[in-house]
Formats: structure tokens, C-alpha cells, sequence
């Protein structure tokens, strides 16, 4: 039987209904490793919140993809609705990466939570390198807002329409859309999305507010004052990326805080990191943080769902940004539960042993592009936005060629100091200096004459110079 606590329009209206109709589809695909209790997501579906988890494209294809089909009922594209990723170009959509994590939800019976519509990061050299009037920058926002949600409408229950507008002192956060739109442009990205699509729940979402502070206080206020505005926002995303034994102690009563302003609150990004590599006792306190988060969220009846930065350690964004850090979810690099999910499960109400894997999921070979581009050869744009020790770049390829390349690598030298923590639209790889970017299964022709575009972000120390030289399939490219 479900709880009292009905899914509310969390996951819409019919959510439990459907969730309780696949509960038996469901149980013929859990992994052997799981086997012997119902997944996470049909527990917390009987606690009347759901249990979600990221995922990139090329996740969606490897050893990540049938755990999150199995084990969770909501997934958040990691990369693949954000603006680079959807607008390359002014005007020019890419709708296939976050297609891709569409079907891929529809075919495992999970919902999608679409993340994100307005951010001060990964976005378009076209957008942050642009001299646009405030009326310009204005109607370029709407117009973006607009056609994303209109095209997801009826495939996206609830969006992070807005995604970190503060500093840590609880001001607003000086970036691209504040310094010209003023904060308005928070209330009419909400506005704009209600009327692409008035079915999905609408949320703002930001990390470092899940404790009473200077930056949840300033959420607090800016929610207080969008309802009193009648601007449409549903509810607050807190990401909870948290640190090993630092679960905050007012979580619980925050997340209450927020609800009687009258929305829905959601854990959205859910990591808890620690020092590697690890040992018994920091997996054992990981448990004990995850079992205090769940608690939270089941204390609070208009807590919704709670939502995990991902399936495994071998994936996780955390060792990258964080050097020294990791083993922050509840999968461990082998694909292996870790007590942290024994201890989800138990919280969920579900059996406190875990029968281990007889073999972990293995991802299945892909066979490397051979195609060169034809004669005319190819051209690289880099476009970089940078700060502090981090950057976030952005590439378009171009087949200059007469045939099309079926297949794709491209292949440069970074300067020392230089890393990459995270890429879309192309999986990535570094040694040393070298790194290397392949093709996704939904991007890998490159028509003649045309582009693809991916990106990554990156780490870097000393300097920070763009790469002086690339090459596709082993043709040198020209640069700009």
C-alpha cells in the first residue's frame, strides 16, 4: 500500500498510480545484485516521494544505464538541456542529446526532471561573447525558455527553470543575466516557462542552501517574494552536495521553512564526498549521512523526491573538481552497492543486507571512427569562458570536406596545468597532455559541410592558453 502521503503533482497526477502499475515491470529487470528487495524507486514510491538520479547520453549507453533504469523513477540530463548544449548557435536547436534521455526515461518508465533552463554557466560563446542590448538579452532569455519547455511539454514533470542565482553572502550572483536583466529576469523566466508549458512543476534550485545561513536566507526571501508576486514557481531545489559528516542540522527545518512558504522542496543533486581512498569507517558515516538526508526529506510531507548526482563513483564529477576527493554516491567504482545504498534502501523501508553482484556491468565495445574528413579538410572553433582555476569551453567542428565523416575523433595538446572534469556531447579522455574527444552514439555523422558541437569543463593552473592545434580522424584542422 502507498502512504498517505499521495505523490502529490510532484510527479503529476496520475505518479503513483503509474508507479504502482510498473511496479511489476519493474522487478523483472533489477539487477541480480538487487534481486532479493524491491528497488529503491518502488520504495520511496510507497513513502510518497520518488527516488531520482543524473545521467549523461553516453552514461544512459554504458554500465550506468541498466542500474538507473532499474533502481530509479526520475532522471536529470547532466548536461544535455543545458544551453550550450541546446542553442550552439542563436537560433539553431540541438535536441538530440536531451531527446536521447527522454527516450531513454520513457523506455525504463522513469520521469524526467529537465535542468536547466536559465544559468550564469555553460553557456554559448555566441551568448556570453555578444554586445546585446538589455531589451535584446531580455528577449533572447524568453525566446530560449520558451522553446526548450515548449519542446519538452508533456515529457519534463518538473524543470530547474532558474539553477544558482546567489553568492554564498546571499546576494545575487554577478553574472551575465543580473548585471543587465537585474534579478526581474528570475520572475519572467518563471512566467515564460508556465506558459510553454503549464503541466510541469517549476523550480529554482541552488547548492550551499540546505542549512539555515546567509545564502538560504536569501533564497528564502526571494521565494517569500515571487509568491507574493503571483510569479508561478511550484518549488526550490536544494542540490545537497555535500561533504562527509557535514549533513547539515537544520536540514530538516529548513526544508520545512520553505514548504509553508506554500512550494514543494526537492533534494536535486544529492553527493556526499570524502576524502579517498576510503575506508570502513568513512562508508560507514557516508550511510549514516545518506540515512539523515532521507529522514529529512520523509519529515517533511512537502518534500517530493530526492534525486542522487549520479549512479557511480567511476562517474562522479567530484575527483575532478575536487582533487583528493570522491566515492561520493551509492555506487562504488566497480559498480557495486556501498553501505550508503544499504542504508537509502533501509531509511526507504527496505531490507538492511545487500547481496553483492556476481559480475559487474560491463559497457560494450564501440568500434573507432575510420572516416576522414574529405578533401577540404576540417576547422576547430574554441571558445573559452574562464575563472578563478576553472573554465568552461566550447568547440565546433566543421567537415569542410565533400563527404560526410561517419565517425568521429578529434584529438589536441593542452598547456601543463590544464584538465578536463566534465564534457557533453562527446566522451573525453587525457593523458598527460593529450586529450581526446569521440563521438556519442546520437552525434557521431558530421555531414559535409556541417558542425557538431561539445564541450567540457576544465581545471587549469600557471596559465590558461587555447590549444594551438587539432586534428579530426588524423587531418589537421584550422583554428580560431
Amino acid at each position: 500500500m502507498f502512504s498517505k502521503r499521495a505523490l502529490r503533482s510532484a510527479i503529476g497526477g496520475s505518479g503513483a498510480a503509474l508507479l504502482a502499475a510498473t511496479a511489476a515491470l519493474i522487478a523483472v529487470t533489477v539487477p541480480s545484485a538487487h534481486a532479493a528487495d524491491p528497488p529503491l524507486r518502488d520504495l520511496a514510491a510507497a513513502k510518497g516521494i520518488y527516488m531520482g538520479t543524473a545521467l549523461t547520453a553516453s552514461e544512459a549507453t554504458g554500465a550506468s544505464g541498466p542500474i538507473a533504469g532499474a533502481q530509479f523513477g526520475m532522471v536529470t540530463p547532466g548536461n544535455e538541456m543545458k544551453w550550450d548544449t541546446v542553442e550552439p548557435s542563436r537560433g539553431t536547436y540541438n535536441w538530440a542529446p536531451g531527446d536521447s534521455i527522454v527516450n531513454f526515461a520513457q523506455a525504463h518508465n522513469m520521469q524526467v526532471r529537465g535542468h536547466n533552463l536559465v544559468w550564469h554557466s555553460q553557456l554559448p560563446n555566441w551568448l556570453t561573447s555578444g554586445s546585446f542590448s538589455n531589451t535584446e538579452l531580455h528577449n533572447i532569455l524568453i525566446k530560449h525558455v520558451t522553446d526548450e519547455a515548449t519542446h519538452y511539454k508533456g515529457k519534463v514533470v518538473h524543470w530547474d527553470v532558474v539553477n544558482e542565482p546567489f553568492n554564498e553572502d546571499g546576494t545575487f550572483r554577478q553574472d551575465l543575466w543580473y548585471n543587465q536583466l537585474g534579478s526581474s529576469y528570475i520572475a519572467d523566466a518563471f512566467t515564460a516557462a508556465r506558459a510553454a508549458d503549464p503541466g510541469a512543476k517549476l523550480y529554482l534550485n541552488d547548492y550551499n542552501v540546505e542549512g539555515t545561513g546567509p545564502k538560504s536566507d536569501g533564497m528564502y526571501n526571494l521565494v517569500k517574494s515571487l509568491k507574493q508576486q503571483g510569479v508561478p514557481i511550484d518549488g526550490v531545489g536544494f542540490q545537497a552536495h555535500l561533504i562527509l559528516g557535514q549533513v547539515p542540522s537544520t536540514l530538516k527545518a529548513n526544508l520545512q521553512r520553505f514548504a509553508d512558504l506554500g512550494v514543494d522542496v526537492a533534494i536535486t543533486e544529492l553527493d556526499i564526498r570524502m576524502q579517498t581512498p576510503s575506508d570502513a569507517a568513512r562508508l560507514q558515516q557516508q550511510a549514516n549521512d545518506y540515512t539523515s538526508v532521507v529522514n529529512a526529506c520523509l519529515g517533511v510531507s512537502r518534500c517530493v523526491g530526492i534525486t542522487v548526482w549520479g549512479v557511480s563513483d567511476a562517474t562522479s564529477w567530484i575527483p575532478g573538481v575536487f582533487p583528493g576527493q570522491g566515492a561520493a554516491l551509492l555506487y562504488d567504482d566497480n559498480y557495486q552497492p556501498k553501505p550508503a545504498y544499504t542504508a537509502v534502501r533501509t531509511a526507504l523501508g527496505g531490507s538492511t543486507t545487500t547481496t553483492p553482484p556476481t559480475t559487474p556491468p560491463t559497457t560494450p565495445p564501440t568500434t573507432p571512427p575510420t572516416t576522414p574528413p574529405g578533401g577540404g579538410g576540417c576547422a576547430v572553433s574554441y571558445g573559452v569562458n574562464q575563472w578563478n582555476t576553472g573554465f568552461t569551453a566550447n568547440l565546433t567542428v566543421k567537415n569542410n570536406g565533400s563527404a560526410p565523416v561517419n565517425g568521429w575523433t578529434l584529438k589536441w595538446t593542452f598547456a601543463p596545468g590544464q584538465t578536463v572534469t566534465q564534457a557533453w556531447n562527446a566522451t573525453v579522455t587525457q593523458s598527460g597532455t593529450a586529450a581526446t574527444a569521440t563521438n556519442l552514439s546520437y552525434n557521431g555523422t558530421i555531414a559535409a559541410g556541417g558542425t557538431v558541437d561539445f564541450g567540457f569543463n576544465a581545471n587549469w593552473s600557471g596559465s590558461n592558453p587555447k590549444p594551438t592545434g587539432f586534428t579530426l580522424n588524423g587531418t589537421a584542422c584550422t583554428v580560431s
